[in-house]
């Protein structure tokens, strides 16, 4: 289990997350939603490890990482992909994956993680030499996508996955994180909108402020925040 312990997290003197408590088990899809502002990135980063909490803790699988780097969190089985991409432009498809399997250890396997990427996200073969800078939207999603998976994650985090992207590729995302996480990784997936994370997730931690005020299958969530 990843778990999220009551969490403090104050950024330029400012109290952006207060007592934030979540979990997300392997092989479930679990929902980070509120509105931009609220806390979801801020979340995500500190437990990647990019921001250190005042109090509170992060877990993952019983391991305190609440003092670890980044890099370390990924070697426990920890995987980002931020809101931004980080697609780099003069790279290929596949040397963007190709980067993110060389910095986990991972090239003696290089092939057979490739071909693992490519049976949840065969599009990616069709654009595979095309920079970076050339894809669409939609193509950097899923070549974001695939860093995360290069490094065999138990526990993905991802942050607006589905932000200003067309219904069919939405629909075409969700299918493959329901494939991903049927092969057992915990996915906690940040996103700004209520109803379509309802069509995903098994539960959800509803945001505002920094702080958690719902959680629960999509149904009770909506419920309260409704009422």
């Amino acid at each position: 289990m990843l778990k999220v312990d009551r969490i403090h997290v104050r950024i330029g003197g400012v109290e952006i997350l207060r007592g934030v408590s979540l979990d997300v088990e392997r092989g479930e899809i679990v929902g980070l939603v509120g509105p931009n502002g609220a806390g979801k990135t801020t979340t995500l980063k500190t437990v990647m490890g990019f921001h250190r909490p005042e109090r509170g803790g992060v877990y993952v699988d019983g391991l305190d990482v609440t003092r670890m780097p980044p890099y370390t969190r990924v070697k426990y089985g920890v995987s980002y992909m931020p809101e931004d991409l980080r697609v780099f432009p003069w790279l290929t498809a596949e040397e963007n994956i190709r980067l993110a399997v060389l910095l986990s250890g991972k090239m003696d396997r290089y092939r057979e993680v490739l071909e693992k990427i490519y049976n949840v996200l065969p599009e990616i073969r069709r654009f595979s030499d095309r920079q970076g800078y050339y894809l669409s939207g939609g193509e950097k999603r899923m070549v974001a996508l695939a860093r995360v998976l290069a490094v065999e994650p138990k526990y993905a985090l991802l942050d607006e996955l589905f932000e200003g992207l067309a219904p069919a590729i939405v629909e075409r995302l969700m299918k493959a994180l329901k494939e991903i996480a049927g092969e057992g990784v915990g996915i906690l997936v940040a996103e700004s909108n209520v109803i379509l994370a309802s069509k995903l997730c098994t539960r959800i931690y509803y945001i505002e402020r920094g702080e958690i005020i719902a959680s629960g299958t999509p149904q009770e969530v909506l419920a309260k925040i409704t009422v």
